[in-house]
Order: C-alpha cells, then sequence, then structure tokens
C-alpha cells in the first residue's frame, strides 16, 4: 500500500519536544519562527500533511496552528492555507540574517575587460528557446550523457561556425565544456601526456589561462610581440622546442590586433611541419565593427588547430558553456579527460542553446548587441579625444574592450587615481607575461562592455576625469 504521506504538501522539518505533543509541537513552530528559520509569508503544510508526516492526530495540528494564530505567529485565511505572518519575526532576529547580496566597497562602475553587459542577456527569447528545447528532448537527454554533449548542440554549433567564422567542423569533432577555463584544462593534461611541456603563449594575455596551463605541469613560453601582433616565425628559432601555442589570432588580448596574414600562414606551416598543435581562442570572434571579422585560423588547417570558443561574450559567462572543434586524431584524448560522461554542462542548457542558434534567435541577438557595443566603442573614441587627446586608442574596431595608451609612466598612477574616483579599470601591465621580453607600454584596457545602459554615461565620465 502507498505511504499516505506521498500525496500531501510541503515539507517541513520540526521535531516537538516537551511534556505534551501539542505543546510540544506549539513550542517547536514558534521557535522555528522567532529564529528566523521560517521567514514571514512562508506557507506551512495542512494540518492533515503534517499530522500524517509527524505520525501524530490531526486535530493536535489543527490546535497547534490555532494556538499559534491565537499569538499571532501564523496566519490562517480560506484558500490562502496557514502562513507565517509577515511581522512574526523580531528585528532582532532579521538583522542576524546576513544580507542576500554584500558587497561591500564595490566600486560605482566596472571597466574590466572581459564580460558583456548582462542587461542585455536575452530573457524573453531564451525563455522561449528553453520551452520548445524541453518540449522536444527526448527521455534520454535528461540522463548523464555523452561526454562531447549533446549532439544537438554540436549539430547546431557546427553549422553555425562553418558559416560565421569559416571553421571546418564535424559535430563527432566538437566537444562541449564549461567555458574556455574547462577546455583548457582538458588541454593541459592531454599536452602533458604528449610531452609539449613548454607551449607557446603571446606576451599579453590572460594570467589565469597560463595559471591554468600550470597547473597542469606545463611551464609557458612567451612569444615576442610587435605593431603586427604576436610573432608566430619565433617558433622556427629560438622556440624550436615547442610543440604547441595558445594564440588568440582574430582579435589579440588584450592589444586588440588580429594577427598579421604572414603570420598566419607562418604559425600555420609550423603546424604542419612540425605536427604542432595550435589552441585557438576565438574569445569575441562575432564582434567587429567596422568590416567583416576575421575568419578562424582553424580553416587554415584543421588537422592541426584546436578551435576553443564561448557563449560567455556573446550571451552570458553564468551560462558556462563553451566548445573544442579538434582534430580528429586529437578528440578520442580529449574525450578520456573529460571521462566517460558529460559530468560538465548541464543538457538542458546546451538544448536551449542548440535551439536559439537553429531558431535565428542566436543571430538577431548578436547583431543587436554588436550595434549597442559598436555606439559604445565609437562613444570611448569621441570622449577620448575631447578631453585627453595626448592619449590614443588603439587596436581595431572589435570585441569589447579597447586599449588606451597612455604617456609614458602614467599607468599606475591613473590606476590608482580611477580607484579614488570609484572607477574600476586595469593596467596593461596585468596582462604582461613575466618572461616576456617586450618593452613594457603604460596602458588602460577599457573594458565597455560590462556598464547596463544606465551606467555607461557615468562610467565614461569618470574614466575622462581620470586621463591624463
Amino acid at each position: 500500500m502507498a505511504k499516505p504521506w506521498a500525496t500531501y504538501g510541503v515539507d517541513l522539518h520540526v521535531e516537538p519536544s516537551g511534556s505534551g505533543v501539542r505543546q510540544g509541537l506549539t513550542d517547536a513552530l514558534r521557535e522555528a519562527v522567532r529564529s528566523g528559520r521560517l521567514a514571514p509569508g512562508t506557507r506551512l503544510p495542512s494540518s492533515r500533511s503534517l499530522a500524517v508526516d509527524l505520525g501524530i492526530a490531526r486535530n493536535t495540528v489543527a490546535e497547534a496552528y490555532g494556538d499559534l494564530v491565537a499569538e499571532g505567529w501564523l496566519t490562517a485565511r480560506q484558500g490562502s492555507g496557514t502562513r507565517v505572518a509577515d511581522g512574526a519575526v523580531p528585528q532582532s532576529a532579521r538583522r542576524r540574517q546576513p544580507p542576500p547580496h554584500p558587497e561591500p566597497g564595490r566600486p560605482a562602475y566596472d571597466l574590466i575587460p572581459g564580460s558583456p553587459d548582462l542587461a542585455s542577456f536575452p530573457r524573453t527569447e531564451w525563455l522561449k528557446a528553453a520551452r520548445r528545447a524541453l518540449a522536444a528532448a527526448p527521455h534520454e537527454a535528461l540522463g548523464y550523457g555523452d561526454p562531447r554533449g549533446r549532439v544537438e548542440l554540436r549539430t547546431a554549433l557546427a553549422g553555425y561556425l562553418a558559416r560565421s567564422r569559416g571553421v571546418r567542423a564535424d559535430p563527432e569533432h566538437i566537444v562541449i565544456a564549461s567555458g574556455i577555463s574547462h577546455a583548457l584544462r582538458l588541454l593541459g593534461s592531454v599536452l602533458r601526456r604528449r610531452g609539449a611541456h613548454t607551449p607557446a603563449v603571446e606576451s599579453y594575455g590572460l594570467d589565469v589561462h597560463w595559471n591554468l596551463l600550470a597547473e597542469a605541469d606545463l611551464g609557458t613560453v612567451p612569444l615576442p610581440y610587435d605593431e603586427l601582433g604576436t610573432r608566430t616565425e619565433d617558433l622556427t628559432g629560438d622556440l624550436t622546442g615547442v610543440r604547441a601555442v595558445l594564440l588568440t589570432p582574430a582579435h589579440q588580448f588584450p592589444m586588440g590586433v588580429p594577427l598579421h596574414p604572414d603570420r598566419r600562414a607562418a604559425v600555420v606551416d609550423w603546424a604542419r611541419r612540425t605536427g604542432g598543435l595550435v589552441l585557438e581562442d576565438d574569445y569575441d570572434g562575432e564582434f567587429r565593427y567596422d568590416r567583416q571579422p576575421v575568419g578562424a585560423l582553424q580553416g587554415l588547417a584543421p588537422d592541426h588547430v584546436v578551435y576553443l570558443g564561448t557563449a560567455s561574450k556573446s550571451l552570458a559567462p553564468g551560462l558556462r558553456l563553451g566548445w573544442l572543434v579538434l582534430p580528429p586524431s586529437l578528440t578520442p584524448e580529449v574525450l578520456a579527460a573529460k571521462g566517460h560522461t558529460d559530468w560538465s554542462c548541464g543538457a538542458l542548457d546546451q538544448l536551449t542553446l542548440a535551439e536559439f542558434l537553429t531558431s535565428g534567435a542566436y543571430d538577431r541577438h548578436v547583431r543587436s548587441v554588436r550595434l549597442r557595443y559598436r555606439r559604445r566603442r565609437d562613444d570611448l573614441v569621441d570622449a577620448v579625444r575631447e578631453h585627453a587627446p595626448d592619449v590614443r586608442v588603439t587596436g581595431i574596431a572589435a570585441g569589447l574592450h579597447a586599449v588606451l595608451r597612455l604617456p609614458p609612466g602614467t599607468e599606475e598612477s591613473v590606476v590608482r587615481a580611477a580607484a579614488w574616483q570609484g572607477l574600476e579599470v586595469h593596467g596593461l601591465a596585468r596582462y604582461r607575461h613575466d618572461r616576456a621580453t617586450v618593452d613594457p607600454l603604460d596602458a588602460l584596457v577599457v573594458g565597455y562592455g560590462t556598464p547596463p545602459d544606465h551606467a555607461w554615461a557615468g562610467a565614461l565620465e569618470a574614466l575622462c576625469r581620470v586621463l591624463p
């Protein structure tokens, strides 16, 4: 026979104690409200449901509820059930509860690169896509899953990346990861097993990526950099022992220039001749404002380039969705590193992104935010030209950040002045590899994608106040 409590309402953990059952239950409920464990407005189980859960008479529960209603701890209304009264929790108990989002010392404006305007996330369209995806999902989609990720998303990505970025992709050789960091962890373990212990990286880049490779016992070697971008031809010079290289060829982070065509050709030639592996981080490839985006390097040598992409810049980093387009020979090794099931990426988010891509909603969203970010970059260029003529905005019109070249010797003081103005912004020195041989440059790396629309004008004014 089925247990009767399987059909009743909400769960409530309460432990009656004392000489009598009714008094013990009344005291336990009162203390749960007084301590704040039961918040104002919380709906309690029906007297019948709680009686079954506790193994006591229904009348006992009803009488305890009645006592607490009379005392003002609870309220009872027809059709609304029994709830904790709004004024039941003393102020002292409320003060003991921490605020939901404590943000002590948070700056007024955030111009740190790496994040889009989160207020622009297409909630309505995403919700529609989620409903369609869930309605169409097979039951097996809710299981542990293929370590490569959902086939629906891999298929949608293969089509989208081929169309928009020139990537030559087969769904069988795409692996879904929970972002670029997860992808680099997988690749780090593969490189270590392959004996590629010293991958080359760019002289300017993200230390978090270098640290992830270091966690895999890999020592990164920086490639020289000049006005044409990373000097990939040096892979055949002093760095002859290098067997892998991590690049941002479409839009170098943070310097903002595309890899020169001759240097694209040089790294592809190096990979083919030596069997080397290129890790291409295409972190914001959709956002080019003055002309067509530079195509992915992977299209030139799909057997030697791992293409890394993410939804973090186009949608939101909180989705934790990224992808690797792998050379066929590398796919088994990456899958072995990931494990036999897809532990890292939620199937429902994958199915939703697949629907978002195939329905055209992703393209519409990218076009919309591309216009918004282009206006912000234009605002930034105009404001700097007017208020700080000695500062140059460099890098191509692309991505979600710009580099502001400062007069020599001023970077540290400008970053400090920005903090005094409630403005969070990074200096270029933060992104320089500690073994880089390039001459240090004074500059700010300004992320203009992060502030919501209502804060953009204020952020820009604060920035102009601290520029020399």
